[in-house]
Order: structure tokens, then sequence, then C-alpha cells
């Protein structure tokens, strides 16, 4: 094993990324499992998290648990963080990815329902599962990674309620880091615009349009993410806690 491997070794360790089936979450979970972590796969869609369970397991041969939950229901979570230690016995990384940000017309036809569940599924989750999880961790280590948003510091009339979402998650990882510490380091990844099916519905001539002022001048690959999640919950980071890494091509 080179150096560079031995930094970013997870061999023997547990990962559990939710929003996993799909998008940036998909990749981190295979990046998680090629750099030698066993897998927990979760989201709303049981069939997706499955599949992709079985594609890690083929490729890796690692061992993964898919896991239907709603991350956005405050009563589920205690459900999950038990499943993990259930079938592993162990946690050590916990990746909150999962999110939304859906469209609307008009600020004022966002109703109380859909800034509701941009709200849980955004903050309240992660917050309530990074708990469960950190407490579980207190003892044994850990990593807690945040996927946030360069809309958090960048926030436009048409994602209000999900930048503002994305903003408080910021915040919960520097209070989450001192709540912890000195065993469990949680950081945030705030990306920018990555084409996933979250892009898929915007405007292409408008998205081309919208990073041209950005340093790379271009949307950002999936496979783009995961070099700053493998830092942010392996030992190449184990210096490294209540920080945000933007990974977003350069936003101005």
């Amino acid at each position: 094993m080179g150096y560079a491997d031995g930094l970013f070794d997870l061999t023997g360790r547990v990962v559990l990324v939710t929003g996993g089936s799909r998008g940036l979450g998909r990749e981190m979970a295979f990046a998680a499992a090629r750099c030698g972590a066993d897998l927990v796969v979760a989201s709303r869609d049981g069939e997706a998290c499955a599949a992709v369970a079985k594609e890690i397991e083929k490729e890796t041969g690692r061992s993964v648990l898919p896991h239907a939950v709603h991350i956005g229901r405050w009563d589920q979570l205690p459900g999950l963080v038990d499943a993990v230690y259930a079938r592993f016995g162990r946690l050590d990384a916990l990746i909150n990815n999962a999110g939304m940000s859906p469209l609307y017309d008009s600020l004022d036809s966002v109703s109380e329902k859909l800034f509701d569940a941009v709200v849980n599924l955004n903050l309240k989750g992660p917050f309530r599962l990074s708990v469960l999880a950190g407490e579980r961790m207190r003892e044994t280590g850990g990593a807690i990674l945040n996927i946030s948003s360069t809309g958090s510091i960048r926030p436009r009339p048409g994602i209000l309620p999900y930048a503002a979402a994305k903003a408080g998650l910021n915040a919960l990882t520097e209070g989450l880091a001192h709540a912890f510490g000195p065993k469990v380091r949680v950081n945030t990844l705030m990306s920018g615009p990555f084409a996933t099916g979250a892009t898929a519905g915007w405007d292409d001539a408008g998205l081309s349009e919208g990073v041209k002022p950005h340093a790379l001048q271009r949307i950002g690959r999936p496979s783009e993410i995961t070099g700053a999640a493998l830092y942010l919950i392996s030992d190449a980071s184990s210096y490294t806690t209540g920080a945000t890494l933007r990974v977003d091509g350069g936003m101005p």
C-alpha cells in the first residue's frame, strides 16, 4: 500500500450514506467501498438502494446494507442507526447527503407543506441523525460529513427554502464538531452545481450561462465530488473538524 493509499484507506470501517442510491450519494458510496469500507446505503427508495448495494458488492466485494428510510421523518431515524449497528456492530462515518430543492414559480407560491418538506429533509433530518450517530461514535471515534450547497452562501430567489436549510446545516457542522469532539470530527462539503438527476430539469442554456463566471466555467461531473468526500471521512483529514470545503468549480 502506497502512502496516499494508506491515508485514504477505509478498510474495516462502516460508512452510512443517506441519499446514497443516486447522484452524488451514489458516487460517494462507491468511492468509500473502493477504499475498503462496508456501506449502508439509505434513501426513501428501497428498491433503488438494493440495486445500488448489489452493484457495489459486485464491483468491490464489500458488504452493503440497503435501508429504506425517509431522512426527513424524525421517528424513522433511530431505526436506521439501530439497523447499522445490528448488521455491522459499528459506524465510522456518516455522510448526510440526502436533500432536495424543488422548483417553484414564485416566492408567494411556496406552500407551508413545501417549505416544511425542504427543511425537514435538508436540516432537521441531518441534525437528528448526526446526534444519534455522534452519541454512538463518541467512544470509538468517527466522522460526520454534511453535504451542503453553495446556495447557502449565495441564496437566489428560486432556492430560498433550500438555501436557508443548507445555511442551517453549515451552522450545525461547527456546533456538532464541538459537541462530539475530540473523538468525532464533523465537517461540511459545500457543493456547487453537478450534473446529476437533481439538475436534469434545469434549463441547459441558463445553467451553462450561470457557470461561466466560475473559474472552471463548467458544471461538475459527479465523480469529482469523491476526492473531497474521501478526504473528509478518512484519516487524511485527522486534524480537520468544524470546517467547510467548497467544491464548486471556483464560484465567484
